[in-house]
């Protein structure tokens, strides 16, 4: 397949706006890494008029995806780390372009995983976490267990990518058989969770009083990057938290986890008089001692 793809691969290296050129092979009969297609090409450009753009091809009964993505879009899924797949194309894929070492240096990168990226990424699954925990608590409270069920198992999986971003790894596909070898309390409560002959409600109780343990004891790395952030000035509208650039990738879990942040003494609020009779806005400070 690598053959038929060199006229594809070749035209686009010779753009100089093309930064790096990357193929990736099936290794399973159904490979969910490359989206079970037999070849990934990945291009990678400076800019480009969308942020993402596929093609797809087939030859005698293979078929192969080309992705053409900006360097700002990677940078982002690389931040976030909302496209797995990604990473594993990074480490393992083949070099067949790389315009002044651009791919060489990304590959070191991802290997030694900076901890800015680590912070960002650990204040996101915090975040998400957080939400996942105090709906299914609710849920709890109203009895309806089965709901409450679904939203821990997701608190589970944030919690476990936290643990493994606090070493310094990325969270693979597979990531419960990484926390099985980096954290068993987290890996036990999963299987307690999922495989416990107790009764939902019991398998439930028990969970929501070690979650509420394992959220106190780890708030401080979590807040960490939006504390940092916040730390830039010293009061925050909502709105402008929302449009900071760092930020942006907390989306719909952004206000909640203020919200959580305020509960817990690591952000302040100040009233600001409005026009309106006793009505105030709300800006938001860190407490300098959290940092």
């Amino acid at each position: 397949m690598e053959q038929l793809l060199r006229p594809i691969y070749q035209e686009r290296a010779s753009r100089p706006n093309t930064l790096g050129v990357i193929i990736v092979g099936k290794k399973e009969d159904v490979s969910p890494k490359t989206d079970t297609f037999d070849t990934i090409l990945l291009i990678i450009t400076k800019e480009n008029k969308v942020p993402v753009f596929t093609k797809h091809y087939t030859f005698d009964g293979k078929k192969a995806a080309m992705h053409i993505i900006t360097e700002k879009q990677l940078h982002k899924w690389l931040l976030v780390g909302t496209n797995k797949k990604l990473i594993d194309w990074i480490l393992f894929g083949k070099i067949l372009f790389d315009r002044n070492e651009y791919l060489t240096n990304l590959k070191q990168t991802v290997k030694d995983f900076p901890f800015y990226g680590r912070n960002i990424k650990m204040g996101i699954e915090f975040a998400k976490l957080v939400r996942q925990y105090l709906e299914g608590k609710v849920c709890f409270e109203k009895n309806n267990h089965l709901d409450a069920y679904d939203h821990m198992i997701e608190s589970l999986h944030h919690f476990a990518r936290l643990a493994i971003l606090d070493k310094g790894l990325y969270p693979e596909i597979t990531v419960w058989s990484q926390v099985k070898l980096i954290d068993a309390e987290i890996y036990k409560l999963y299987k307690e969770l999922i495989g416990s002959d107790e009764s939902i409600e019991k398998r439930l109780e028990l969970l929501f009083l070690a979650s509420e343990f394992l959220i106190h004891s780890r708030t401080a790395d979590g807040a960490r990057h939006i504390l940092n952030v916040m730390a830039q000035q010293d009061f925050w509208t909502i709105q402008e938290l929302h449009e900071h650039e760092e930020l942006k990738n907390y989306s719909v879990d952004l206000e909640v986890f203020i919200e959580f942040l305020i509960s817990k003494g690591f952000i302040q609020v100040e009233t600001v008089e409005t026009k309106g009779n006793g009505l105030y806005h709300r800006h938001y400070k860190i407490d300098p001692t959290t940092i």
